[in-house]
């Protein structure tokens, strides 16, 4: 039997081990019978379990990786908003229902209730043909007049192009202010008791920081091109008649606000000087001047005016990952921008 014997380094477990292999050439391998034989026999056993026990371990490692990936993408498919609610586009149901569509927090075109999301899901909600009714559910302290309006409009839209299945607001905690605005388009407002209701008014606020510049020893350099550029600049004096002007905007975006709130609620409003006043009220003074129309939660609501228990909610959801990157990038410099005042714009407050 011809034999090559060769000197080898192994690595691994087994460092600076020299290593000889034995192989046979045309006949089929003996089992070595002399002592240095069988020493190197027993090498060659260790080191090829060692490599095997490795590849092994290696596969059992790319195993246990692929799964913690699963379980990871698992967790969090499962504990998405989407997956949590009951509805969701993905959730619409083949039977009758209680369409849901949700306005929470504060309304502008950037937030969860902006007048994209919210008319996104009226339109999926009146679109199918199993959806008795839509609730509007609202918990929100107002915002933007011109998404107010949108959504207000689009309410009125769709009512006329499916005028058998009514909208409902629904208050929760706060239907204020611009939120008002849009529960002032359904066929009937509904709230809890303790609901704070009302609000009809407009706000723009600021601050005004040229006392701050000039005890810094700081001068202000602004140039511009036009009289009334800057006139809503923090660091200039406000003069008289451009608050004048800017006092105008408000009053005539307020009149457009209780126009809007008449049209919807007609005769059934009590109105007194007070009602367009920028004051709020419980849910109960709020019936009684007929700003609401009865006193539910939304699943009473379901239960007893539609008729229908089963309730689908067609809020449109973000991804999780987009909500992550919100929260970790721009938005929290446009929230610093906005608690100090350096955000223009009206607000339905």
């Amino acid at each position: 039997m011809s034999t090559l014997r060769v000197i080898g380094y192994a690595g691994g477990r087994y460092p600076l081990l020299l290593v000889g292999v034995m192989f046979g050439f045309g006949k089929k391998a003996q089992l070595p019978v002399s002592e240095q034989d069988r020493s190197w026999y027993m090498l060659e056993k260790i080191i090829g379990e060692s490599q095997t026990e490795q590849r092994s371990a290696r596969r059992w490692g790319v195993f246990f990786k692929c799964l913690t990936f699963i379980y990871l993408i698992g967790a969090l498919l499962l504990f998405s908003p989407s997956a949590q609610k009951s509805g969701g586009f993905s959730a619409i149901s083949g039977a009758d229902h209680t369409a849901v569509v949700r306005v929470h927090g504060v309304i502008a075109e950037d937030q969860e209730a902006s007048a994209n999301v919210v008319v996104t899901g009226l339109r999926k909600a009146f679109e199918n043909k199993h959806t008795k009714a839509v609730l509007l559910v609202i918990n929100s302290p107002g915002g933007s007049p011109v998404q107010s309006n949108y959504i207000y409009d689009e309410i009125k839209r769709l009512r006329a192009k499916y005028p058998a299945i009514p909208l409902y607001a629904v208050i929760g905690d706060i239907g204020a202010s611009g939120a008002y605005y849009i529960a002032a388009a359904a066929d009937k407002i509904y709230a809890s008791e303790s609901s704070l209701v009302g609000s009809i008014g407009v706000t723009a606020a600021g601050f005004g920081f040229v006392e701050t510049l000039n005890k810094l020893g700081v001068e202000r350099r602004n140039y511009t091109s036009g009289e009334h550029k800057s006139f809503l600049d923090p660091f200039s004096p406000a003069r008289p008649d451009e608050t004048a002007f800017w006092q105008q905007v408000l009053d005539k975006t307020h009149q457009q606000f209780i126009k809007k709130v008449r049209d919807g609620r007609g005769s059934r409003l009590k109105e007194t000087p007070e009602m367009f006043s920028g004051l709020i009220w419980s849910g109960e003074q709020a019936l009684a001047l007929g700003l609401v129309d009865g006193m539910g939660s939304p699943g009473q609501v379901a239960r007893d005016v539609v008729g229908v228990e089963e309730i689908v909610d067609y809020t449109p959801q973000k991804n999780p990952f987009d909500v992550l990157a919100n929260k970790l990038g721009a938005s929290a410099g446009a929230a610093m921008a906005e608690k100090m005042g350096l955000r223009g714009g009206l607000q339905l407050q």
